[in-house]
Formats: structure tokens, C-alpha cells, sequence
């Protein structure tokens, strides 16, 4: 093998400035030619059928696997380009057809289960047994059992869908991208505040353009369907952003995502069928908390009873305001963040606009990690020597309290051409002590941000500093981790409807004045958020929560019943089974037109497939976490307590999925999680 292909060399991190699309393909074969050759080993009669021998040599092999592939994921996310897709696709399509056939191995199947069956296995360690009965759980659902030509279809299955994804993911991408507006009369953007036009302004002299640019980047797109006063400009925003990769919208048909949706609903109930499910939902729930679809459709329509009813006393407020104070007769969906901004300053004296100047990017971060070290004792230390794939990127050391580095963080905030929109945390490296080697955890921690102008830093709003602290969230999941074992520590094997816990924990933190307190200063003066401002914060907490709350249901419901009810016969039917969710959640109806399953990659391009549901299931778990240190600050006067927090690391954090989640809850909390915590989150309890 080359020593001159970065991809193959076993550094600490990635060299990121020194991979080329090139290095993708002859790296993939390499590694893979190695792990068949090393499996067969393994497998062979004779090898021995201890722990050591059957699974440290798989962890291992799948960590020098991931040491290759996790960069390239990563940068076809963050820096795509026509060369990287080229590779990419292919790439990945090896691997999934790899990832299948050794879980169809059945030789490697009876290898791990030797070891359950062992008359020694319950005196294990608790890890070591988990990530025994996690392989065998996964083996079955990879299609172990089955016989031809089940298997090999189900092989080609999954080849196909990973295909899909891709495609699907870059089709969303190059929509967006390619639409923009240019706007050279500043007076067509009247209402958008000074923050936002400097950005679109950035964005025209990025293109070398005068003026303004109105893209479909997320900063743009906020900018303009929540305070631009032109209506018309507003309702071409909408109509561009919720018609990507659609057969309606400015680019009707050219990254149209429709024949792609049908073929992964057919594809994904084949392959449940193939494993003896009815459906898809039902294989997805095999690796989540909730034990079947009923219980998840009982949780999903018992909130929608409690919400629909605010959110619909939330909309005929909104409407009678629009069409009293804005002159708007009809309530558009491209005037709903519009108005709904009006309605908040008005009834509250609160804009993001008066927040954003006490939220500079810099100082966030600086309390952000404040707050991690006051809760767990770790301290983040900026390093300017590891090489990065864009220079806006920054490397954090992760230090424990006797400043020892034991993980490290890759941050990535800002919006730019070739990145992928959204927020999302990722896995570089994962924790792996392997005898006298130790690989220290790495995540990747991406936003998308408004980023800095000309004259004054990166200023967020408040939902950006919730976003922040959200991925963070995963992140401190991931680099705290006390499991060694890769495939069952940080986030690895955590079930899915769990795994959003510790994000939408940190998220609670964002709304106290004492986290606050560590960051939230005016970037020019150096003020501290005033009181006066903070109180009206959170007295407009829950504004709308009614609407929010439905809009989740919908996206949730939409998901597990797309997945629960599909029938070869019907298709994917996914506008009609959107249609029939909005009957019954949704109190807003978009225009005929939108699209909106067309761009929902998280289900499509994701890993949320009949999972969307586990935002609000976690949303519950973290709302009723969070209640100890609320418990606790009854004590001490402060929630942020690093005793409860050392607590919540070592129940839950620590442990990965070398647990059941709902057994790790039930030892940090001492009970199991009340349902009522998240009504309270929304103000509906």
C-alpha cells in the first residue's frame, strides 16, 4: 500500500489538507482486501473463540476502516466538489455491500455466538456482554439467517439504498445552490435588520456581485421570511426553499427527488419483509427505546391532543393580528415568521435583533466550554497546529481536570458554497483502548451561522446559541465517553429515540441566567444581558410553542406512518400520507405546491428513518434530566452543579450504549421518566 496516500496512514488525525478525491478508491479496496483477510482468519478452524480474539479484532479492524472513511465522509458534507461525488458514491456503495456481507457471515455469526453461549459470559463485564448481544442483535437484522437468493437481495437492497441517499442528499444541495436573487435596491429588502443584510451583502461579493444576494443558505433564508416587509420577495423565498429537489419550484424536475422517495420506501419494506417485519417502522424500532409502533403513535397522538388546541387559539390570534396591525386579509405560510415576529415584539418588546448583540460567536464558545469545565471539570484549548479543510475551521484539545488531553474537537460554524445546511455533530475518531494503543475520542461539531462581516464578529441569535449548545450536547456524549469498545461507546449503539437526550439537555441551559451569565455580553460595551431583557426572554419562551409543537408532530407522524403503512401496490403515496397527517395535527395547510418531503433528509438521507419521532421522545427524557439540577438549584441556588453534573456524566454520558438507555436514565434519576416533564418543557402542563 502507498505510503504516500494520507487515507492509509495511521495518525493520530486526519491530514486533511493532503486528501485528494484520488486517495478515496485504492485506500477503500486496501482496507477492505485487509478486513476480508483478516476475517477469514479469524474464522478459521482452529482460531481460538475468546473475547480478545473474536470482537477486540473486529473493533479493531472497523476502527482502521473508519479512520479512513470517517474524513471522507465528513468532507463530502462540508467541502463537496463534482471530483469527491465521483469517488464517493462508489466508495460507499463497497462499503455497504462489506458492511452486509459481514453481517451475513455465519461462520463470524458462530464465532459470536460462542462466546454467549459460554458457560462464562454472564461473569464478563458489563461492556464486554453488551457488545457481544449487540453484534448477535445485529447480525440478525444484516440477514444472517436468511437463504438464497433472500440473502443476496437483501445485500443488493441495501447497496441500492445507500446509492439512494447519497443522491438524494446531493440532489437537496444542488437545489439549493442554485437558486439565488440578486437585489441591488436596498429598499426591496426593507425590514431586514443590519446583521442580516450585512450577510447578504457578503454573499453578493463572494460572487463578486454588487449589492445584495438572497440565497437559500439558512441565515439568507431566516433573514428574509422573518423580517423582510416585501411580501412578494418573501413568498419567492418560501416558494424556492420548500420546492428544493422537487418537481415544482424554480428548477421543476432537474434534481427532482420524487422517483428517489419511491424507490427507498420500496426498497426499505423489502428489506424489512426479507427479515420477517410487516414493515419498516417495525424493524427501526428494533434498535430504539420504544417497544412498538402503537406506543409510539399512542405518545405522538396524546401530545397532538394537548397541542393542537393552543396552537390553534395561537393561529387566530396570529391571524386577527396580521389582519389588523399588518393589513394582511390572509395569513400566508410566507407571512407566518413574519408576522409572528411582529406579534413577539409587540406583546413582548423582544426581537432576536436586541439579543444578537450579547450572543458574539467568540464569546459563546468561550462560555459554552465555561460551562462544561463548571460541570464536568474538562477544559477545551484552541490548537493552531492540526491541519483543518478550510481555515475558518478551529481544533479544540479536550483536557480533564488534571489537564491530561483525552479528546479533541473539530468545530465548523459557518454557512459557505459546498456545505451542506444544517447542524450536526459527527464521529472523527472514537475511543479505543487496544492494549498498549490508545485512540483518544474526536468529534466533529458543524453549523451553519451567519458569519462574521466586516467590523464586527458573528452574531447569533438566541435558536443559533440553543443550536450550538444542542450539537454540543452530542459532542460531550461522544468525547466523555468511559467505554473503550468503539461500537458501544459516546453515541455508537445508543438507541436512536435516546441518543437526542444529552443535545436536548444542554439545550435547557441556554435559558438560565446563570449559563448565561458566562457569555451573554454586548460585543461592543462589554454588558452583561440586562435583567429587564432576560425576563422578557423567558416570558416569551413558550411563544407559539403550540405551533412549533404540531409542526414536530407533523414531521414525526409523517415519518413513522410513511414507513408503518406502506404498501407495495399504493407507492410511497408520501404527499397523500402528508396530507393525512396535516388533517389531523397540523392547523396551517401550505400551498398545494410545497414539497416538503422532497428536501427532508433526515429521514431520506439520515439516519431518522420511522425515527423522526425520537426528538420529541428524548426532548421528554432530557426535560425530566435536566429536573435534577433544577431540583438541585432548590439546594444550592444554582443549576449548574458540578456534582449532579458528574453524576449525569457517569449515568449517562459515560456509559454509551454498554447499558440499556432507560436503565442508565432510571440511575441518574432514581425513577423512571414522567411524561408530564416535557408539557412542562412547552409551558402546556
Amino acid at each position: 500500500m502507498s505510503p504516500d496516500n494520507p487515507l492509509l496512514a495511521d495518525d493520530t488525525l486526519p491530514a486533511f489538507s493532503q486528501i485528494r478525491p484520488e486517495h478515496v478508491q485504492p485506500a477503500i479496496d486496501a482496507i477492505l482486501a485487509d478486513y476480508r483477510a483478516a476475517i477469514d482468519a479469524l474464522v478459521a478452524p482452529g482460531a481460538p473463540r475468546d473475547f480478545n480474539h473474536v470482537m477486540l479484532t473486529q473493533e479493531r479492524l472497523e476502527q482502521r476502516l473508519a479512520r479512513a472513511w470517517a474524513p471522507v465522509s465528513h468532507l463530502q458534507a462540508v467541502a463537496d466538489s463534482e471530483a469527491l461525488r465521483a469517488v464517493y458514491g462508489p466508495a460507499e456503495e463497497k462499503l455497504t455491500e462489506h458492511a452486509i456481507e459481514l453481517g451475513q457471515n455465519r461462520a463470524l455469526y458462530a464465532a459470536v455466538q460462542t462466546l454467549a453461549d459460554a458457560a462464562d459470559f454472564a461473569a464478563l463485564p458489563r461492556p464486554e456482554r453488551a457488545l457481544v448481544e449487540h453484534a448477535l442483535r445485529d447480525f440478525r437484522l444484516s440477514g444472517v439467517a436468511l437463504a438464497e437468493p433472500a440473502r443476496s437481495r437483501f445485500r443488493e437492497i441495501g447497496v441500492e439504498l445507500s446509492r439512494l441517499s447519497t443522491e438524494f442528499s446531493h440532489a437537496v444541495l444542488d437545489a439549493s445552490e442554485a437558486w439565488h436573487e440578486h437585489v441591488t435596491d436596498e429598499r426591496d429588502l426593507a425590514g431586514i435588520p443590519a446583521s442580516g443584510l450585512a450577510v447578504l451583502r457578503q454573499y453578493a461579493q463572494d460572487q463578486d456581485l454588487d449589492g445584495y444576494l438572497v440565497t437559500l443558505k439558512q441565515p439568507s433564508v431566516q433573514a428574509v421570511l422573518n423580517y423582510a416587509d416585501h411580501r412578494g420577495l418573501r413568498e419567492r423565498v418560501y416558494w424556492a426553499y420548500q420546492t428544493r429537489a422537487s418537481d415544482q419550484g424554480p428548477d421543476a424536475g432537474k434534481f427532482d427527488n420524487s422517483e428517489r422517495i419511491e424507490k427507498i420506501m420500496a426498497l426499505r419494506h423489502e428489506a424489512a419483509r426479507l427479515l420477517g417485519f410487516a414493515n419498516a417502522a417495525e424493524e427501526s424500532l428494533a434498535t430504539k427505546m420504544a417497544a412498538s409502533p402503537a406506543e409510539v403513535l399512542e405518545f405522538l397522538h396524546d401530545l397532538a391532543a394537548r397541542a393542537k388546541p393552543v396552537a390553534q387559539r395561537e393561529l387566530a390570534t396570529l391571524r386577527e393580528f396580521a389582519r389588523a396591525e399588518l393589513k394582511l386579509d390572509t395569513l400566508e405560510p410566507w407571512d407566518v415568521a413574519y408576522a409572528s415576529e411582529k406579534l413577539r415584539q409587540r406583546e413582548y418588546a423582544l426581537d432576536e435583533e436586541q439579543l444578537k448583540p450579547y450572543f458574539p460567536l467568540p464569546a459563546v464558545i468561550d462560555g459554552l466550554f465555561g460551562l462544561a469545565g463548571k460541570l464536568y471539570g474538562i477544559t477545551l484549548a484552541a490548537r493552531d497546529d492540526v491541519d483543518v479543510w478550510h481555515p475558518q475551521v478551529r481544533y479544540y484539545d479536550v483536557r480533564d481536570a488534571a489537564g491530561k488531553v483525552f479528546a479533541g474537537a473539530y468545530v465548523d460554524l459557518y454557512a459557505r458554497n459546498g456545505k451542506r445546511g444544517g447542524a450536526w455533530m459527527d464521529v472523527c475518531r472514537a475511543r479505543f483502548d487496544d492494549g498498549g494503543q490508545e485512540q483518544r475520542p474526536v468529534a466533529f461539531l458543524t453549523c451553519n451561522f451567519a458569519p462574521p462581516t466586516e467590523g464586527r464578529p458573528a452574531l447569533l441569535t438566541h435558536d443559533d446559541v440553543l443550536t450550538l449548545f444542542h450539537e454540543f450536547g452530542h459532542g460531550l456524549h461522544h468525547l466523555l465517553t468511559g467505554i473503550a469498545l468503539p461500537s458501544i461507546g459516546g453515541i455508537d449503539g445508543v438507541e436512536w429515540d435516546a441518543v437526542e437526550l444529552p443535545s436536548q439537555f444542554m439545550e435547557n441551559f441556554g435559558w438560565n441566567r446563570q449559563a448565561l451569565d458566562l457569555f451573554a455580553r454586548h460585543w461592543q460595551t462589554g454588558e452583561r444581558l440586562p435583567d429587564e431583557l432576560f425576563e422578557r426572554m423567558l416570558a416569551a419562551r413558550h411563544f407559539h410553542a403550540g405551533l412549533f409543537l404540531v409542526r414536530q408532530l407533523e414531521f414525526a407522524l409523517f415519518d413513522f406512518l410513511l414507513h408503518l403503512e406502506y404498501e407495495p401496490s399504493r407507492g410511497a403515496r408520501a404527499l397523500a400520507v402528508l396530507e393525512q397527517v396535516r388533517k389531523q395535527v397540523a392547523v396551517l395547510h401550505p400551498p398545494a405546491w410545497q414539497r416538503f418531503p422532497h428536501g427532508f433528509s433526515h429521514i431520506f438521507a439520515g439516519g431518522y428513518a420511522a425515527g423522526y419521532y425520537s426528538y420529541l421522545w428524548a426532548e421528554l427524557l432530557s426535560a425530566d434530566a435536566f429536573g435534577a439540577f433544577e431540583e438541585q438549584a432548590g439546594e444550592s441556588g444554582s443549576v449548574i452543579d458540578r456534582a449532579t453534573g458528574e453524576r449525569f456524566r457517569r449515568e449517562f454520558l459515560a456509559v454509551g450504549a454498554s447499558r440499556p438507555a432507560l436503565e442508565s436514565f432510571i440511575a441518574f434519576r432514581g425513577r423512571k421518566p414522567e411524561p408530564e416533564a416535557l408539557l412542562r418543557s412547552y409551558g402546556l402542563g
